[in-house]
């Protein structure tokens, strides 16, 4: 019976090389995520901030301001600089919504007046 001896044939073994390759990339998700984290507590804290700013003044439409929010902080993560978009977009349609519950509330006013009028 002959043996035969079977040789696999390997590529050559860096291990400094892969690992610290390896390492590389490990860093750089970290730091993306850590600036992602970052990113969404900023975008967080100016939600928050526009609610209390604008909230109050919009009584009873609170979650529209809320939902317009949330849109813009949507279109602002499609971007490259969320942060950048964000609180300007954010501040345009709260604005654009309290401007919007300034007129239901005229309107509201109004008709009031018509109705106790007749």
């Amino acid at each position: 019976m002959v043996k035969y001896s079977v040789t696999r044939i390997m590529k050559p073994n860096n291990p400094s090389k892969n690992s610290s390759e390896t390492k590389r990339k490990r860093a750089v998700r970290c730091i993306q995520a850590t600036r992602s984290r970052d990113l969404a507590v900023q975008v967080a804290s100016i939600k928050n901030g526009l609610i209390r700013e604008f909230g109050i003044a919009l009584g009873g439409h609170r979650e529209v301001l809320k939902s317009a929010l949330n849109e813009a902080e949507a279109i602002a993560w499609q971007t490259p600089y969320p942060h950048l978009v964000f609180p300007v977009l954010a501040e345009e349609k709260a604005v654009a919504v309290n401007r919007w519950a300034a007129r239901q509330r005229n309107v509201t006013r109004i008709s009031r007046e018509i109705s106790l009028a007749e």
